[in-house]
C-alpha cells in the first residue's frame, strides 16, 4: 500500500512511495503530528540519483523491522534535496558540525521544532537499527541533554551562516588566486588534488577568463591538461556524449556513473570557452557530443531539461556503460572488435568491475572507422537496460543549460541550439513564475510549491541574458532583469552579500547563506554574475555596484581557498575585464553577421553584445548608434563611452585586441 509519497512530484519522494515507512513531505503537518506525539522526528534527504541513497532504501527503508521501530517512535520525513535546496543546507550544515563530513542519503535526528541534535550519512541496517534504539533512549532518558544539544547546534549552524568578512579582489588577488590553484594541480592526469576527482567546471572557468585578461600561459594551461584528461577518460561518454559526476580514481578512469544537468552544463560552456580561445577540435567535438547529449537524453516533452540520470540500472551501478572485449567483438566483429578494445582501453582484467572496462579514449582514432565504430556500439548499448532519469526540471540548473546552449548555437552556428534554449526559457517563465515569485521545480508541466532560491535567480537571470545576446529578442533582457529585481529585494543581506532564500520564505531553525561553489555556483556568486552582466548590457551603475559587492562579500573566501569560490572568481575576472560593450548594428545580412561573428569569437569575460537595427526599442546598447555610409557598423564600447564605429572585421578585431 502507498505512503503519503504517493502524491509527491518529486521523482525521489516517488521511489519510497511504496515503502513501508509511514514517510512525511516535509510541512507544518509533520512537526506538528511529532508534537503530537511528543517524539523525534527523522530526516533523511537525498536525491534520485544517488547510488548509496539507494543501497539505503533497499536494506532499510523497505524492511519491516525498521519501518516499525520508525512507526513506534519517530515521525519520518523524506526529502528530495534537488526540490529543497534550502533544507538540505541547513541540515548538511548540522551533519558536517557532528561528523566532519557530509554526504547523501543524510540522516538527521531533530526535535518537533526542528532542532538537529544527532547526525550521519549512510547506514547498513543493522547499524541504522541500532541507532534508531540509541536515539529513543536519549529521547526518554535524557531528554534534557538531546534538547540542549539541538539548540547548541543550531546556534553553531547559524554562526557558520554568519557573514565573512567582505574583501575586494583587486588585480593582486586574482594573480594570487591562480599560483593556489596551480599548487593543487594534478601535473600527471590533470585536474586537481586527488581521488575522488570531480570536473572543477568553475575553477576552469575562472582560469580561462584569467587567461583571457592577461595572456597568463600558465592559467591556460591548467586548462588544457584538465580538459584534456578529462575528455579522454572513462568520466566521459565516448558514445553518447556527456559527463559523468566524479571519476573514483586520480585518472578519471572510473566514474560515478549518474550523469547530471548542472555538470553538463557548465562543462558544455567550458569546452565552449576553451574552443573560442584555441580553436581545439578536441574542445569542439565535446561540446556538439555534449550538447547533443542533453537534446536527447534529458530534454522533457515540455521543453526543459531533466535533473539526471540514475548512476544505478536495475540496481547495478554502471550496468549500462561498461564493456568486456567479448562484447565488443559480438557487436563489431573479431577484428574490429580487436581494433576497439585497443582504441577504447578494454583490458581483458577490466578496469572496472568484475572484469568490465569503462571507455577511453586516449587518441583519435581514424576518424571515418571510429564514426562507423562508434554509432554501432551506441545502437547496441541502447539495446540495454537503461538508468532511470529524474524528469524534474530544476530552475538554476536549466538556467545554466540555456545560457551553454544559446552561446554554443551562435559560436559553432547550430540553430537548434538556440531554439532548444528559447523553449526551455519559455517554459521556466511560463510554469516557473507564479504571481510575479519563483518557484523551483516541475515535473510533467506541473510546477512545484517550493520557492525558488538564490541560485534559481542568479543562473536563470544568466541563461536569459546569454539568450538576449544570442538572439537580440529583448524580453529576455527584460525577464533577467525583473528577476534580479526580486533578488536585490528579498535576497539580500544587508552588507552585499545574498541569503539563499527570501526574506519570506519558511523559515526554518537558520536562514541558510552560503557563498561557496561547490559543484554549481553560489546563489550568491550567481547573482553577482548575472548582475554584472544585466549592468553591461544596461548601464545601470546599480547593478554594477550590486555586483561588486557580492564578489567582494566572498572575498576572503576567495582568497583562503580559490578552489571553492571558482565562479565568483571568474565573476571577478569580467568585471576586471569590463564592461566591454559592442553593438552591432544594421540589417539581418552577410554584413552585420560578419562583425557579429568577430564579435562573438571574443574571449574577453568582460564583454557583452547587441545586434539588432539601430535604435532597436529595450535595448540601450543599440540606441544612438547609425549605419556608416549605410552599412552596418559595429561600436566598441566601455562604459558606454565609444570608439568610433567600424565597418570591417579586421578593424573589429583590432579594437576589440587593443
Amino acid at each position: 500500500m502507498a505512503n503519503r509519497l504517493a502524491h509527491a512530484t518529486s521523482p525521489y519522494l516517488l521511489q519510497h512511495a511504496d515503502n513501508p515507512v509511514d514517510w512525511w513531505e516535509w510541512g507544518a503537518d509533520a512537526f506538528a503530528e511529532a508534537r503530537r506525539r511528543d517524539v523525534p522526528v527523522l530526516l533523511s534527504v537525498g536525491y534520485a540519483a544517488c547510488h548509496w541513497c539507494h543501497v539505503m532504501a533497499h536494506e532499510s527503508f523497505e524492511d519491516d523491522d525498521v519501518a516499525a521501530a520508525l512507526a513506534d517512535r519517530f515521525v519520518a520525513i523524506k526529502v528530495d534535496r534537488e526540490e529543497r535546496p534550502d533544507v538540505d543546507a541547513v541540515y548538511m550544515g548540522a551533519t558536517t558540525a557532528l561528523t566532519g563530513q557530509g554526504g547523501w542519503p543524510m540522516t538527521c535526528f531533530l526535535t518537533p521544532d526542528g532542532e538537529p541534535f544527532f547526525a550521519g550519512t549512510y547506514y547498513p541496517r543493522e547499524h541504522f537499527l541500532q541507532v534508531l534504539d540509541a536515539v529513543w533512549e536519549a529521547w526518554t532518558e535524557r531528554r534534557d541533554a538531546v534538547e540542549r544539544q539541538g539548540a547548541a547546534l543550531t546556534e553553531a549552524i547559524a554562526r557558520t551562516s554568519a557573514r565573512l568578512t567582505p574583501d575586494v579582489l583587486d588585480e593582486a588577488a586574482l594573480e594570487r588566486s591562480v599560483r593556489l590553484v596551480a599548487r593543487d594541480a594534478d601535473p600527471e592526469h590533470g585536474g586537481f588534488g586527488g581521488a575522488p576527482k570531480f570536473p572543477p567546471s568553475m575553477t576552469l572557468e575562472h582560469l580561462l577568463r584569467h587567461h583571457a585578461r592577461t595572456g597568463d600561459p600558465s592559467a591556460l594551461e591548467l586548462v588544457e591538461r584538465t580538459c584534456e584528461a578529462m575528455a579522454r577518460g572513462g568520466i566521459y561518454d565516448q558514445l553518447a556524449g556527456g559527463f559523468a559526476r566524479y571519476a573514483v580514481d586520480a585518472a578519471w578512469v572510473v566514474p560515478h556513473f549518474e550523469k547530471m544537468l548542472y555538470d553538463n552544463a557548465q562543462l558544455l560552456r567550458v569546452y565552449l570557452h576553451w574552443y573560442r580561445a584555441t580553436g581545439s577540435p578536441l574542445a569542439e567535438r565535446v561540446v556538439r557530443e555534449t550538447a547533443e547529449f542533453l537534446r536527447a537524453d534529458l530534454r522533457t516533452p515540455e521543453g526543459g531539461f531533466a535533473s539526471a540520470l540514475d548512476a544505478d540500472t536495475d540496481g547495478v551501478e554502471g550496468l549500462t556503460y561498461v564493456w568486456t572485449a567479448e562484447q565488443l567483438a559480438d557487436v563489431l566483429g573479431p577484428a574490429d572488435g580487436a581494433r576497439a578494445a585497443e582504441v577504447l582501453s578494454v583490458t581483458l582484467e577490466g578496469t572496472f568491475e568484475h572484469g568490465t572496462s569503462t571507455l577511453q579514449l586516449r587518441e583519435d582514432p581514424d576518424p571515418e572507422w571510429w564514426t562507423g565504430v562508434r554509432a554501432r556500439l551506441a545502437e547496441a548499448r541502447a539495446g540495454r537496460p537503461q538508468p532511470a532519469r529524474d524528469d524534474k526540471v530544476v530552475t538554476a540548473w536549466n538556467g545554466l543549460a540555456i545560457a551553454a546552449l544559446a552561446e554554443a548555437g551562435e559560436l559553432l552556428g547550430v540553430p537548434g541550439y538556440v531554439d532548444d534554449a528559447r523553449d526551455c526559457a519559455d517554459l521556466l517563465l511560463r510554469l516557473h513564475v507564479v504571481d510575479g515569485r519563483l518557484r523551483r521545480a516541475s515535473r510533467g508541466g506541473v510546477v512545484g510549491t517550493a520557492p525558488g532560491v538564490a541560485a534559481d535567480h542568479g543562473d536563470l537571470a544568466e541563461g536569459l541574458l546569454a539568450l538576449h545576446q544570442a538572439t537580440g529578442e529583448t524580453r529576455w533582457l527584460d525577464a533577467a532583469g525583473e528577476l534580479l529585481e526580486v533578488a536585490l529585494e528579498r535576497f539580500g543581506d544587508g552588507a552585499g552579500g545574498f541569503y539563499d532564500v527570501a526574506d519570506d520564505a519558511e523559515r526554518l531553525v537558520s536562514r541558510p547563506k552560503d557563498p561557496t561553489d561547490g559543484p554549481e555556483p553560489s546563489g550568491q556568486s550567481s547573482l553577482a554574475g548575472a548582475l554584472a552582466t544585466y549592468a553591461a548590457l544596461t548601464g545601470s551603475s546599480r547593478h554594477r555596484e550590486a555586483a561588486e559587492a557580492a564578489v567582494a562579500a566572498a572575498g576572503t573566501l576567495a582568497k583562503q581557498v580559490p578552489r571553492f569560490a571558482g565562479w565568483t572568481l571568474a565573476v571577478a575576472e569580467a568585471l576586471a575585464a569590463g564592461p566591454l560593450q559592442v553593438a552591432v548594428v544594421g540589417p539581418d545580412d552577410g554584413a552585420r553577421l560578419a562583425l557579429e561573428r568577430a564579435a562573438r569569437a571574443s574571449s574577453s569575460p568582460g564583454l557583452v553584445l547587441a545586434v539588432g537595427e539601430p535604435d532597436t526599442p529595450g535595448v540601450p546598447l543599440l540606441a544612438d548608434r547609425p549605419l556608416v555610409d549605410g552599412r552596418p557598423a559595429a561600436y566598441v564600447c566601455r562604459g558606454f563611452v565609444c570608439d568610433r564605429p567600424v565597418t570591417t572585421v579586421e578593424e573589429l578585431e583590432r579594437a576589440l585586441a587593443s
